[in-house]
């Protein structure tokens, strides 16, 4: 009886946030592979012409716009993700071994993590101008003439390689954190034995430091790897609506943009539909691979 009321009491309490899960995230779950098999879908008028079980994912697969975009999203992944979490450690066991100071370089770099993603965005896209960014000044110290990375006529390879700067650097500031905390938690007595033994840094490094933090990098690979696969408010925050640069629009599009583009063509009759295929095709994609890391981190993580 007792055991029973519990069950009552823990149903209850879960009520509120089954309720909000329900109707954000499991219904548009089912509605989107509903759309996906239904064939010229009106949103205006609810209505379809019948079934179908790879027209709307054929069309999305020969479609350009998506082949475009499912390669600048994986580009965007393979290359911020482990950029990403490997200057992040180094950056952690830099900021773990310095005393003076280490509160205020740990808020230096968390402020990227509070700070609005698309004001970042539009600051990096001024650092990137080619007249009067940053970063060309930079290079213009050691006679390199400017570059034209993301204002008008600028190729796919420029904007694409300063969205990949502005991707990478965003997400340090969580893995810095993460990984901080996680050093911060490993008991100093592998490092005393390591000294008395007279190991080398990089050894110690390679050693103690990254096994011990096995856990945590396959935690932050891991979901590093599905924020990338969901890349899209870094694009808006460094080129706008025009995904790309002027004149070269589109050029940087993800595949959570051209859903969104496909859903501003929501009353034409199976925008949605393919919509709900790019979407379910990117889920697969981000499935596999984090089964695919997963299934690594079983031999590389340590407990």
């Amino acid at each position: 009886m007792l055991e029973d009321q519990s069950n009552v009491k823990a149903w209850f309490y879960l009520l509120p946030a089954l309720i909000l899960l329900g109707i954000f995230i499991f219904f548009p779950i089912f509605n989107a592979f509903f759309l996906v098999f239904v064939d010229e879908y009106n949103y205006m008028q609810g209505t379809y012409e019948g079934f179908t079980l790879i027209n709307n994912f054929r069309y999305v697969v020969t479609d350009h716009n998506f082949r475009v975009a499912m390669t600048n999203t994986m580009l965007l992944t393979f290359v911020s993700v482990p950029v990403s979490v490997i200057i992040a450690l180094l950056i952690s066991v830099w900021l773990n071994a310095i005393k003076r100071l280490q509160g205020f370089f740990q808020t230096i770099f968390f402020l990227p993590y509070v700070t609005n993603a698309i004001a970042i965005g539009m600051a990096f896209a001024f650092m990137f101008h080619v007249r009067f960014g940053l970063i060309n000044w930079f290079l213009g110290i050691f006679g390199i003439s400017p570059i034209n990375w993301v204002n008008t006529g600028a190729s796919w390879g420029t904007a694409i390689f300063a969205l990949l700067v502005y991707v990478t650097w965003l997400g340090l500031a969580f893995k810095i954190m993460v990984f901080l905390s996680g050093l911060q938690g490993i008991d100093k007595q592998y490092y005393d034995a390591a000294r008395v033994d007279s190991a080398s840094r990089s050894r110690v490094f390679r050693r103690i430091t990254v096994p011990l933090l096995s856990p945590m990098i396959m935690y932050i690979t891991v979901t590093s790897f599905i924020g990338a696969f969901k890349a899209y408010t870094e694009v808006i925050g460094m080129f706008g609506e025009r995904l790309g640069p002027p004149g070269n629009d589109r050029a940087v599009i993800t595949v959570v943009a051209l859903v969104y583009r496909s859903l501003d063509r929501s009353g034409v009759p199976g925008a949605l539909s393919e919509a709900a295929a790019a979407s379910l095709i990117l889920f697969g994609v981000t499935l596999v691979f984090t089964m695919v890391n997963m299934q690594v981190s079983k031999k590389r993580v340590h407990y």
